[in-house]
Formats: C-alpha cells, structure tokens, sequence
C-alpha cells in the first residue's frame, strides 16, 4: 500500500479531509447537495525544527488536530441550526462586517476552551481515574508490580466501555458511517484504485492512520511508561502521570505515523488490534455517504496524479 499522507475525520453529515497544508469539509445539506469548503492548515508551530522533530512534532499535531476537527464540527453543524423564529434585523455593511468579525472571535475563544476542556478530561478520566482507581488496592497490598497491572486494566476497560457505549448510541453510529466513507475513499487510492464510488464502496473500512488506533496506542504507551516508571510518594506519582502525557501522546504519534508508512510484517501485527477496534468506531455507509467523501478528497489532493506517480507499472500509460 502506497500512503497518501491525506487524513481525514467524519463530522455532522460530512466529512473533513486534510493534505500538507489544505484542508476541506464537505457536508450533505438538508436539501441534499454537497458543500465543500476549502482552507489552507495553520499550524501552531512555526519552526522547521520542531516540525521534524520526533516526539514533539506529534504533541503539536495532536493539538492541532483537536482545533481544527472543532473547527470542522462547528462549521458542519451550522447548516442544521434550527432557524430563528423572530427575522433578524437587517444590518448595514459596516455593521455586518463588525458583527461578523465579533463572532469570529467569539468562535475563537469557545473553541479555545473546548478544546482545553477536553484535553483536561480525557487526562482525567483515562489516566489519572484508572490510578486513584487502582489505589484502592493499597488497603489490601503495597506490591507495586499489583497495583500498576491492576491500573493498566482498569484504563484499558474505562477506554474500551467508553468505545463500546458510544457506539451504540443512534446520532454517533451516523457519524461513524461516515468514518467509514472517509476510511474507504483513502484505502481506495491508496490501493491503486480510480476515485469512484463504486470503488470506494468495496475498499476496506479499515484504516492504520486512524484516529481509534491511535487512541489505542496511547493507552499501550500509557501502561508500558507507568508499569516502569515508579515513584514512591503518592503526590509524586500523579505529577508523573501529568507530565508524561505529551511524552505517551508524541509516542504514540511516531507508532501510528509508521503503521501508516509501513507494510512490513511486525508493525502490521502491531496495527492489527486498532484496526479490529474500529469495527467499532466505524460503519458500512451508503453511496450518498461515498460521494461526500470523494468531494471532500478532490478538494484537496489530486488522486489522478497520485495514482500516475504511484502505480504506474501496474496501470501502464492509461489514463487514470
């Protein structure tokens, strides 16, 4: 498989799709056409060292993703707000624009705090609820080596009930179906297949770049880093815990940007229990749900030239 190095992720009704520095969200509308949206990707960090950096390139784009998947929601859900009872009333041009620059900056600051939000409780309840958890067992043994296997599988279900219960729910299964559409168009080009929606219909849902696989790893890394590292005061361990989570976060980036990048055998078995897990987090979607995810690709990545550059002896001079 020849990686694309284009990623993407299901919102409300659509699909957003990123490559180098664009990114796009298409959405279905209520009245059934696909709207697409193109922007050019920002990124937080300015230095080419940094960027290239392992370890540190990966907190950054963990981040990174965080923002502009909120960015993307927020935009594929205002095409299903409800509309507003009373007509508001009709502004000016300069008032427009104030008003329009005010909600912009608005929408920065809600977004900045969700996103903080967020960071704060996925930390609380999958690292440091599975140690205050397991601390109950202190009452009954002072073995270490106990306690942290007992924490490790404490976060691995809390991680894996979380999972489950989502994906019964009946809004997110939509969401996941497009998960799905957004998995099948990448495993489609990059398995040396024209961009249609017959074809994306009949690739895999299974993708190694995954979000779900990557949330998988950071619980693996997790475990490993706090079943070898130990300290002995209470206070000092929960310290430990906080700091080593952009350590577990840029890990887990380096392990899933080489699953990506990657047909060898061992890092295959690697990828083998995220992809199974997304059996979860992802659903066969319909044709309707493949064409929006094909608009959200075309917008950003150019698969005809990719597919000349990349099975070329396979497809011979035909025109792709």
């Amino acid at each position: 498989m020849k990686s694309s190095n284009i990623g993407g992720q299901a919102v409300l009704e659509g699909i957003m799709m990123r490559h180098q520095d664009m990114y796009s969200v298409a959405v279905r509308k209520p009245d059934g056409e696909i709207e697409v949206k193109t922007e050019p990707y920002k990124s937080l960090v300015k230095s080419r060292i940094l960027k290239k950096t392992p370890i540190i390139r990966g907190v950054f784009n963990f981040i990174e993703s965080l923002v502009v998947g909120m960015k993307c929601l927020t935009y594929s859900a205002s095409f299903f707000e409800e509309e507003e009872e009373e007509e508001a009333p009709v502004l000016t041009k300069e008032e427009q624009r104030a008003a329009d620059l005010k909600k912009e900056k608005q929408d920065k600051i809600l977004m900045g705090i969700t996103v903080a939000v967020s960071i704060v409780l996925s930390v609380a309840i999958f690292i440091m609820l599975p140690y205050f958890i397991a601390g109950f067992l202190r009452k009954v043994t002072d073995v270490e080596s106990v306690i942290a296997i007992a924490e490790a599988c404490v976060r691995l279900l809390i991680f894996l009930g979380y999972i489950f219960l989502i994906s019964k729910m009946k809004d997110i299964q939509r969401v996941f179906m497009y998960h799905g559409a957004e998995h099948k168009c990448i495993n489609c080009v990059e398995h040396g297949m024209d961009l249609t929606v017959e074809n994306v219909m009949k690739s895999s849902r299974e993708h190694k770049r995954c979000g779900t696989s990557f949330l998988l790893f950071v619980m693996i890394v997790s475990i490993i880093f706090f079943l070898f590292i130990r300290v002995s005061s209470p206070w000092l361990r929960v310290v430990v815990r906080l700091l080593l989570v952009p350590v577990i976060a840029g890990v887990s980036y380096e392990i899933i940007r080489l699953a990506g990048s990657s047909d060898n055998k061992f890092v295959n078995l690697l990828s083998k229990p995220g992809m199974a897990l997304q059996r979860l987090t992802t659903r066969e979607p319909d044709e309707k749900m493949a064409e929006v995810a094909i608009a959200a690709v075309e917008a950003v990545f150019d698969w005809k030239e990719y597919l000349r550059e990349n099975f070329k002896d396979s497809r011979g001079e035909k025109e792709v």
